[in-house]
């Protein structure tokens, strides 16, 4: 299947991983495909301005509603890219901090741990490489449309 990233629909494929980046940014692309299918109504399960786009709107002080705005008028993700960067302006050590912490991120209290543990054993009991977030919204993408955990 061929997946379109302009106008991505999301009952039928997932979006991007979250490892993904667009100018340093970890989760933007996934961030900009979920924005898109909001727009078009193709969201799916998937939820805009969720938890992790949230960290994503609270380190640029980007608010969802401009971004949703901006990716409705930008032609690409680099036309995306561009007005992030015009209206967040972060240099790149920055970012880089940012995206590591990310991309590292796991549960960090009890409640957390529960969920995660749930999740976890709702997709794939027998994995025990599975830390972060990252690794189980990939994990969760893959099983939600047909992969075996």
């Amino acid at each position: 299947m061929t997946i379109n990233h302009s106008a991505p629909d999301l009952r039928l494929h997932p979006p991007r991983s979250p490892r993904v980046s667009l100018g340093g940014y970890v989760h933007l692309p996934r961030l900009i495909d979920k924005a898109r299918a909001h727009l078009a109504g193709t969201g799916g399960d998937y939820h805009y301005d969720c938890p992790l786009d949230a960290r994503f709107f609270g380190f640029t002080g980007i608010k969802p509603e401009a971004f949703l705005e901006a990716v409705r008028t930008a032609d690409s993700d680099s036309a995306v890219l561009a007005w992030v960067r015009a209206h967040a302006p972060k240099d790149s050590a920055a970012i880089d901090l940012w995206s590591a912490a990310l991309s590292r991120r796991g549960p960090s209290d009890a409640e957390m741990h529960a969920w995660f543990a749930e999740r976890l054993q709702a997709l794939a009991p027998q994995r025990d490489d599975i830390s972060t977030f990252f690794d189980l919204l990939d994990l969760d993408d893959h099983a939600s449309f047909g992969g075996r955990g």
